[in-house]
């Protein structure tokens, strides 16, 4: 009787080399031979156990995409990536594909423990002042946004343009020096070298004359310049923290979402906001090797408390530390005509919460929209937004750079171009240096301010600040910025783009297929 098991190999045996097998009738030479046999069966064993593993990668990846994914265009996205190549496009998915941050987001909120809003005491409702005439123009608006932002509108308030770093950087660092309770600064990017040192000499300034400092930087953002700044900051003894800092495995699965918040708060009172980062290249008048245009924005009056908030939620994210009482919440009063109601945005329970504020303030224009982003990559509630803009008869004008820092997404871009030329949207590319402003207002009444970019990494993944404002001069100001760009870009046709070369065509349309992960 043989002693392998009935089948097509019945009465065979295995001579140790893979796939020779020789009819032997003697058991003992087979027993001589079972430890070969044996490995070969080992290995055959770990190709199921592999398969096995790919089909549940695989299937548990699918089963995510089709619950969970909102974006029908990233989920054939990453369904095509799964498919196609196995295993690997499984632990993509895992790392690049899921919100492993949303939930447990959420949970640090509830286990801080404490009401934002009764401690902002100073923030004041927009009910509680005559509202402007703006305000009354475009009320359905102010609506939809109060019902979408977890916080409040605010009136009283007084928002000031700053152009560029050579603006915003003094003032910043002088208001730094006038602090006498605290200084709350939240960056996305704090490089040590040139204006940043003196940021750093400030605030241990400002530590050294009792004041409550507290600074966090996001842990992708140390990273753009070495040495790290939040090392030279704990070396002076500033409180510093880095957000979602570099823990292996850890890091990997939630390197893809970022604080890109820019708020910076002295004594609860003044704020300062936008989207510049502290780096050498916004002192555009001290001639940077690399030079970036960009807009910040001072604020005063209530909307400085939701600034604050913003801050200390990341702020007990990052340490568990809970900032309340007066020194960081002190009592606000009225300075200025502007209602403004802060609207946070990030990968947990305020996601999507700026692309629908975006949406629904396109889908209140009458008259003219103005957008200024470094990176425009609409998602398509935004993309069908301007269309429907552009359909109604409003002038819609959208400047972008023409040298991106990040190629790949001005390659993308020009393929998003060609259906709103159509429709009748207007697009233009400013001239250089790189222009990392972010403006965008409606019918001259209403604006937009803060860190969001027109991508789906600022919509989607990144954590952002922004505050929309309801005011005519702070909309016109802005439209005046707008204007001054304007007269120094070139407009994008539809005939320039069908003249590229067909290599610059190619390229971009392979570039359109990373939309999803841009």
């Amino acid at each position: 009787m043989s002693v392998w098991p009935e089948g097509p190999w019945s009465g065979e045996r295995c001579d140790g080399f893979a796939g020779s097998r020789r009819r032997g009738p003697t058991v003992g030479s087979a027993l001589d031979r079972a430890p070969a046999c044996l490995s070969h069966l080992r290995v055959t064993s770990a190709h199921w156990y592999l398969l096995a593993l790919e089909v549940l990668a695989a299937g548990g990846a699918l089963v995510h995409v089709i619950l969970r994914k909102r974006d029908p265009r990233a989920a054939a996205y990453w369904i095509a990536i799964i498919l196609l190549v196995p295993l690997a496009g499984a632990a993509l998915y895992l790392l690049l594909g899921i919100n492993i941050i949303r939930r447990s987001a959420r949970f640090y909120r509830e286990a801080a423990g404490l009401d934002h809003a009764a401690v902002a005491g100073g923030a004041v409702p927009a009910t509680a002042f005559e509202p402007e005439p703006e305000v009354i123009a475009m009320g359905t608006l102010l609506d939809s946004l109060r019902k979408l932002s977890r916080l409040d509108a605010t009136s009283g308030n007084a928002v000031h343009i700053l152009r560029n770093g050579d603006e915003a950087m003094p003032a910043m660092l002088e208001a730094i020096d006038r602090a006498r309770e605290s200084v709350c600064l939240g960056t996305y990017i704090f490089e040590l070298q040139g204006i940043g040192s003196r940021f750093v000499d400030a605030l241990e300034r400002a530590k050294g004359r009792g004041v409550e400092v507290r600074v966090m930087v996001d842990d992708a953002g140390t990273r753009y310049a070495w040495p790290p700044v939040t090392t030279e900051l704990r070396r002076r003894g500033v409180r510093v923290a880095r957000y979602m800092p570099n823990r292996f495995i850890l890091r990997l699965i939630t390197m893809n979402m970022r604080n890109h918040r820019k708020i910076l708060v002295i004594d609860g009172r003044e704020g300062f906001t936008g989207g510049m980062n502290i780096r050498q290249g916004n002192m555009l008048l001290e001639r940077p090797r690399y030079p970036v245009q960009d807009i910040h924005f001072r604020v005063r009056g209530p909307a400085v408390a939701q600034m604050q908030r913003m801050f200390a939620e990341d702020w007990h994210f990052c340490t568990g530390e809970v900032l309340a009482g007066p020194r960081w919440y002190p009592d606000l009063s009225p300075v200025g005509d502007v209602c403004a109601i802060g609207i946070p945005d990030g990968p947990d329970e305020d996601l999507g919460v700026i692309a629908t504020a975006m949406a629904s303030a396109l889908a209140a224009a009458t008259q003219e929209v103005r957008i200024v982003t470094p990176y425009f990559l609409p998602t398509p509630q935004l993309f069908y937004g301007l269309v429907a803009c552009a359909l109604r008869g409003v002038d819609v004008r959208i400047i972008v750079p023409s040298k991106n820092n990040i190629p790949i997404i001005k390659w993308a871009s020009r393929t998003v171009y060609p259906p709103l030329l159509q429709r009748g949207v207007r697009i233009f590319e400013s001239a250089p240096p790189f222009d990392h402003s972010k403006i965008f207002t409606v019918d001259g009444k209403w604006a937009c301010i803060g860190s969001t970019n027109w991508d789906p990494r600022s919509l989607r993944l990144n954590f952002e600040f922004d505050l929309a404002c309801f005011d005519e001069p702070l909309a016109q100001g802005l439209n005046r910025e707008f204007d001054a760009k304007l007269a120094l870009a070139t407009e994008i046709t539809p005939a320039s783009l069908e003249h590229l070369p067909l290599p610059e065509r190619f390229r971009n349309g392979i570039a359109r297929l990373f939309i999803p992960l841009l």
